[in-house]
């Protein structure tokens, strides 16, 4: 079943929530690119109870995170309500329809794996280059505030498919969406404000997938005790870290998160 019993020790699932969660509060990507490889390739747990543990536990670690980043006003919600805008009805529909048809997405999950390592790759290299991009780039004045609210809210329903299906792309393909949206907003500003519509994103797509009957609970107890404070940690250390460190530490997490995708 989707659903197992944990036989390994708890410490080590624990461990794995805490360095994941302060990976997640420094960068904001991990929660589903770095945690649901690791609880099916590392733990051995079944594909379908990952995903759906794994998003839970994303919305509880995310929640901790955003209060830290909102109190450091890293948060943009305008983005994020944007965002959600699009995000969460399409985890409904998404949802439905895996529900109605008894689709698991596994079919679609290696092609799914290769497009996103090369979605982040991209990206790491825009974080490590973005300032000689940028200056490449011809000015043609400001966005169109029409064309960007329909993109911001276009990324968001795609990102809620995403999620849906593989619990990827919350953090990874969010933080990808907004430097590419917003190029002018500071690393820490975008991390907080990807890290915040996260929230109600797995949290809509993790209760869905409870809903299904695809959530081990002892699994999701022993990765929060550990992620809580990994993110708090995180966070707070997200607004002390000059901004290059954290894009160089970014695009690394980025590398690293490609590689798992493209050749696991």
């Amino acid at each position: 079943t989707g659903v197992q019993t944990c036989a390994l020790p708890i410490s080590l699932l624990v461990l794995s929530g805490a360095v994941v969660g302060t990976i997640v509060g420094l960068t904001g990507v991990g929660g589903g690119s770095l945690m649901t490889p690791i609880l099916v390739l590392v733990f051995g747990f079944h594909p379908v109870a990952a995903v759906g543990t794994d998003l839970l536990y994303a919305a509880v670690t995310k929640s901790t995170g955003s209060l830290i980043h909102g109190f450091s006003r890293n948060i943009d919600w305008r983005i994020v309500g944007l965002l959600a805008a699009g995000s969460v009805p399409a985890v409904v529909i998404t949802l439905l329809t895996v529900s109605a048809l008894g689709i698991t997405g596994n079919s679609a999950a290696r092609t799914t794996n290769i497009a996103l390592g090369i979605a982040l790759l991209i990206t790491a290299t825009l974080l490590v280059f973005r300032k000689t991009i940028l200056s490449w780039r011809p000015v043609r004045g400001e966005p169109s505030p029409r064309r960007e609210v329909s993109m911001t809210v276009a990324t968001g329903a795609v990102l809620g498919t995403l999620v849906s299906l593989t619990s990827v792309g919350a953090g990874a393909v969010g933080v990808t969406a907004l430097l590419l949206l917003y190029p002018a907003l500071p690393v820490v500003r975008i991390v907080g404000t990807d890290i915040a519509h996260a929230v109600p994103l797995t949290a809509a797509a993790g209760f869905g997938h409870w809903w299904i009957g695809n959530v081990n609970f002892v699994l999701l107890g022993s990765l929060l005790a550990g992620s809580i404070p990994g993110i708090m940690v995180g966070s707070y250390f997200a607004t002390r870290v000059p901004e290059r460190v954290l894009r160089i530490l970014l695009a690394t997490v980025l590398v690293l998160v490609a590689a798992k995708l493209i050749f696991s």
